[in-house]
C-alpha cells in the first residue's frame, strides 16, 4: 500500500493517486484524524482522494508533506451496522442475471447475503459507494445511462453497490428498491449510511408495485413570518425575479457525504455588497439573476447592490410627502425606509447580482451555512412572492462604506473575456495538442449554464477536444474551477453547486481570482482560457 503521485487540482486542492483502495482508506482516516495545515476538506474515491485546502500555500504545503506520511492501515469495522430492506423488483434485475450467470435469485441472494462496506461517498447528498466481500455481481454500467433513476433505487455497477437517495439521471444497473430514507436534514447525521459503515440488505416480504416513498424535503422554508417579533425588521418580497436565491461562502468539510460547499457564485460581488453595509464577508446576501426583483422594507435598512448591474428604483410609501421616489447607483449603500418599494430592472452587464442589508440576512442555517446548493437542494428555498426575510441585529462597530467602483470583467477590445487556468489533475488525458488546442481558440458560453457549471460551445473555426487516452476515468474529486470533458470535447466549467465527483479527466482549472469573472458571464458570451502556471505533479520520494 502506497502513495504513487500527487497531482494539481486548482491552486487549492490536491489529488494523491493511491495504489489501492486499502490506501485510499488509510489515508483518509489518517488525515481525518490528524490533519494537514490548512486542510478543510477531504474526499475519498477508489484509487484517490482529494484534499482541499484553504489557501494556495497550504495546498503546496500539503502536496509536499503527504508524500512523506506513513499509512499504516485502515481500522476495520469502524462504522455502525446499517440494514436496509430490499423490494428486488428492479428493471435490469433479469440482465444482471444473464451477466453474472446466475438466477434471479441467485442475484437476490448474493447481494443480500453479504456485508457491505461503504467506502467513500460523493454524487449526491447521501449516495455511498457499497464495497462488497466478493466480486459475484461485478458488472458494467448501461451502455446509455437513464435520464431518470427513481428515489431509492438500489443499483449495481463494477464492484460496488448502491441506493439512489434522490431522483437523478445514472447509469446504473438497477435490481430494487428501498423505502429507506437516505437523507434527512432532520436527523442528527442526515446520511443514513456514512463512509466505513457496513449495509446488509434484507430481501422485503412486502409486495409493493408502485414506489412512492420520497426523500424529505432538503429546503428550509423561509414564510418566517410567525417567527417575527414586533420589533424585527425584515425585507419582503413581492417578485422573485427569474432566480433569487440566498448565499454567504458556503459549507466545506461535507465532501465525503456529497454535499458541494455552494456560496455566492460570485464571491466578490457579494464581499464587496456586504462590506458596503458594514457586514463582515459571511453575511447572507440576496443572489438574483440578471438583476430583476422587486422587495418592500418592513422596518428601515441599509442596502446596497453589486455584481450583474440593474436600474435600481425606490417607490416611497403611498401618502408620503416627505419622501419621494429615487433612483440609485450600483456599488453604493443606500437607505430603503420602512414600506418603501425597491425595484430592480436588468441593464444588461453581468449575470448575477447581489444584494446585502445591514446586519445580514438571518435565517436559520443549514449545515452551518444559509447557502441555497441548487443540485441537491441544501439549504433555504428559493425566495417565492411573499416570502419575508429576517434582517439581523448589528454586532460591532463596523461602518457603512463609501462608494466603490464595479468588480464586473471586462472583455477585450474584440469582447472576449480571458480566464486565467492551471493544468491538470488530468490534462495527460488530451496532451500538449489538447491543451494547445484549449487556449489557441475562443469558447462561448452556452444557453444551458446555471450555478453547477459553464457548458461551453464553439466560437467561430473552433473544435472540440479530443482525448489521446481510451478507457473511462474512475470518478474522482473535482474541484470547483474545474473544466471537465465529457466525451463531446466540449468543457463543463465548474461553479459553486458542481458535483463533488465527477467521472470526466479534467483539463485544467480556473484559479480562484477568476471565477468570480466565469460566474458573471450571460450566455453567448466569448472566452479565452490562457494557463498561469503548468499542472504540477509529484512522485513519491
Amino acid at each position: 500500500m502506497n502513495i504513487v503521485g500527487v497531482r494539481s487540482a486548482g491552486t487549492r486542492s490536491v489529488l494523491v493517486e493511491l495504489s489501492d483502495l486499502e490506501s485510499v482508506l488509510a489515508l483518509s482516516a489518517l488525515l481525518k484524524s490528524t490533519p494537514l495545515p490548512g486542510q478543510i476538506d477531504v474526499l475519498a474515491a477508489a484509487s484517490t482522494l482529494f484534499i482541499k485546502a484553504d489557501c494556495a500555500a497550504n495546498a503546496r504545503i500539503i502536496a509536499a508533506t503527504v508524500q512523506s506520511l506513513e499509512l499504516g492501515a485502515a481500522k476495520a469495522n469502524t462504522g455502525t451496522l446499517v440494514e436496509v430492506p430490499v423490494h428486488y423488483d428492479g428493471e435490469d434485475l433479469a440482465e444482471v442475471a444473464e451477466l453474472t450467470g446466475l438466477s434471479i435469485e441467485g442475484v437476490i441472494n448474493a447481494h443480500s447475503q453479504q456485508q457491505w462496506r461503504a467506502a467513500f461517498g460523493g454524487f449526491a447528498p447521501g449516495f455511498a459507494y457499497l464495497l462488497g466481500e466478493n466480486q459475484l455481481l461485478n458488472v458494467p454500467r448501461r451502455a446509455t445511462p437513464r435520464k431518470v433513476v427513481p428515489t431509492g433505487a438500489v443499483a449495481l455497477a463494477g464492484d460496488y453497490s448502491a441506493i439512489y437517495p434522490r431522483q437523478s439521471p445514472g447509469g446504473w444497473q438497477l435490481i430494487g428498491h428501498a423505502d429507506a430514507v437516505l437523507w434527512d436534514l432532520e436527523r442528527e447525521n442526515p446520511a443514513l449510511i456514512r463512509p466505513q459503515d457496513r449495509v446488509r440488505f434484507v430481501p422485503s416480504r412486502t409486495s409493493l408495485s408502485v414506489h412512492t416513498t420520497q426523500v424529505p424535503a432538503t429546503s428550509a422554508p423561509l414564510n418566517l413570518s410567525a417567527n417575527l417579533s414586533a420589533s424585527t425588521n425584515s425585507l419582503e418580497v413581492i417578485n422573485p425575479g427569474l432566480q433569487s436565491l440566498l448565499q454567504d461562502t458556503g459549507r466545506a468539510g461535507y465532501g465525503d457525504l456529497g454535499v458541494s460547499a455552494a456560496g455566492s457564485a460570485d464571491a466578490i460581488s457579494a464581499a464587496q455588497a456586504n462590506r458596503l453595509v458594514g457586514n463582515g464577508p459571511s453575511a447572507a446576501v440576496i443572489e438574483n439573476l440578471t438583476g430583476n426583483m422587486i422587495l418592500r422594507a418592513r422596518g428601515d435598512a441599509v442596502l446596497a447592490i453589486c455584481g450583474a448591474t440593474a436600474h435600481i428604483h425606490i417607490d416611497p410609501v403611498d401618502g408620503d410627502d416627505f419622501h419621494t421616489e429615487r433612483e440609485i447607483p450600483m456599488d453604493t449603500p443606500f437607505a430603503l425606509l420602512d414600506g418603501e418599494t425597491l425595484t430592480l430592472s436588468p441593464t444588461g452587464a453581468g449575470l448575477r447580482s447581489y444584494l446585502a442589508v445591514r446586519g445580514g440576512i438571518a435565517v436559520p442555517t443549514v449545515l452551518g451555512s444559509r447557502s441555497t446548493d441548487s443540485l441537491s437542494g441544501i439549504g433555504p428555498a428559493p425566495l417565492a412572492a411573499g416570502t419575508l426575510l429576517p434582517v439581523g441585529a448589528i454586532h460591532g462597530a463596523h461602518v457603512v462604506g463609501n462608494p466603490e467602483p464595479s468588480s464586473l470583467p471586462e472583455p477585450d477590445a474584440d469582447g472576449v473575456y480571458t480566464l486565467r487556468i492551471t493544468g491538470g489533475p488530468r490534462d495527460d488525458w488530451f496532451g500538449e495538442a489538447g491543451a494547445e488546442r484549449l487556449t489557441g481558440q475562443n469558447w462561448l458560453v452556452s444557453a444551458d449554464t446555471n450555478r453547477v457549471g459553464v457548458r461551453l460551445a464553439l466560437g467561430d473555426d473552433a473544435t472540440p477536444l479530443e482525448r489521446i487516452r481510451t478507457g473511462e476515468l474512475v470518478s474522482e474529486g473535482v474541484a470547483v474551477g474545474s473544466l471537465q470533458v465529457p466525451p463531446s470535447g466540449l468543457p463543463v466549467l465548474f461553479l459553486a453547486d458542481h458535483p463533488v465527483t465527477g467521472g470526466y479527466p479534467v483539463i485544467g482549472v480556473v484559479i480562484d481570482e477568476d471565477l468570480p469573472a466565469a460566474a458573471q458571464l450571460p450566455p453567448g458570451a466569448a472566452l479565452r482560457f490562457t494557463f498561469v502556471t503548468p499542472s504540477v505533479e509529484g512522485t513519491p520520494a
